[in-house]
């Protein structure tokens, strides 16, 4: 798959593509996007015009840049191709290129209020550890499958947070859904679950696609953003 970056971010291997979306005022908060396994996919795209659209200076960086690789075309064989690239990848070289991308869209011009963090997958265990060492306003979680694994981290992650997860995940069980929710749990953590929906339920171009699901996930979103993240 062939992305036009718009525009680069420094980090200490060199420069990270990365995509930027402006509100329809030019300005406003700031959202770190991370992407799926799939990369900067049309999917990742939509999802950064439709938070832009909410207000929203939004960058998604290139997290495979390190691979020589934005991602995967849609296709059958994409999760194939996506896995693939996740085992190539270097998780704390990951974080630390999350780490770098929050800072950078910090000091934008365009960002004129604070920033939070937005991952869906791979993107949401990645956006996950980096608000551990970070301080966002926010953590938007879409069924984040790194997650079993990062649960020591929960407590160093003090933004308010939101959580997706389908009861049907095909790769995170109800038992490790449960293990998540309580490690996460706090006064200022949504959780939410949704029956028949299985992974990456709110990509439109994948398999597993749930449009209930979806709908009703991105609309709990938007109230999350509103009320953490105002515009």
């Amino acid at each position: 798959m062939t992305v036009v970056p718009s525009d680069t971010i420094a980090t200490e291997a060199g420069a990270m593509p990365a995509h930027v979306w402006l509100p329809p005022a030019g300005h406003g908060p700031g959202i770190v996007l991370f992407q799926e396994i799939f990369g900067i996919s049309p999917y990742v795209e939509r999802r950064a015009a439709d938070l832009a659209a909410l207000g929203n200076v939004v960058v998604a960086p290139e997290f495979y840049w390190r691979l020589g690789a934005s991602g995967v075309a849609n296709g059958p064989d994409m999760l194939t191709e996506g896995l693939a690239l996740v085992q190539r990848f270097d998780w704390e070289a990951g974080v630390r290129d999350g780490a770098t991308a929050y800072g950078w869209l910090r000091e934008r011009p365009e960002v004129t209020g604070a920033v939070g963090l937005v991952g869906f997958c791979f993107g949401g265990g990645l956006a996950f550890n980096v608000a551990a060492i970070t301080d966002p306003a926010l953590l938007v979680s879409y069924y984040g499958s790194a997650l079993p694994g990062l649960l020591d981290l929960a407590p160093q992650v003090s933004a308010p947070s939101l959580h997706h997860f389908g009861q049907a995940d095909s790769y995170i069980d109800g038992d490790a859904v449960a293990r998540i929710r309580a490690a996460v749990d706090g006064p200022e953590v949504e959780f939410y679950t949704y029956p028949e929906a299985d992974h990456a339920f709110d990509n439109a171009d994948f398999v597993s696609y749930h449009p209930q699901a979806s709908t009703i996930a991105w609309g709990m979103t938007e109230k999350f953003l509103r009320k953490h993240l105002p515009a």
